[in-house]
């Protein structure tokens, strides 16, 4: 097929949709032929989102897509502060999402909106080869 395929959802800032979210996304991932990458990337959703629901400001929106030879994730939301990695102890129960993220896709990163509070918080994967999409 080739070329870039797409599709994106605005959420409620509501921590329940985040299991709903993690479901049309595995679902959307398994239709476009990268099982492969399905679960780390279900996973790494889930962390964005929820700490967009928890930190950031409404709208939320999820957005994954296929470009190129990288699958992208992107979860914006319009609060004005910046993620950021927590040194923790081995006790603490929150605060490892961005890490647990960054140990999944082969990059990631924030892009602040220029001229406007928010921010789109992004990881990709190097698509399997022989991945045709």
């Amino acid at each position: 097929m080739g070329g870039t395929r797409s599709v994106c959802w605005d959420l409620p800032p509501d921590a329940a949709i985040v299991a709903k979210a993690r479901g049309m996304v595995n679902e959307t991932l398994l239709c476009w032929g990268l099982r492969a990458l399905a679960d780390d990337v279900v996973l790494a959703v889930g962390e964005l989102l929820a700490n967009a629901i928890t930190y950031g400001e409404p709208p939320v929106r999820l957005a994954i897509a296929v470009e190129g030879a990288e699958l992208c994730v992107q979860v914006t939301d319009h609060g004005a502060e910046r993620p950021r990695h927590l040194d923790l102890g081995v006790d603490a129960v929150h605060g490892r999402g961005l890490v647990i993220v960054a140990a999944l896709a082969h990059r990631t990163g924030v892009t602040p909106f220029p001229g406007a509070a928010g921010k789109a918080v992004w990881a990709r994967w190097r698509l399997p080869a022989g991945t045709v999409c």
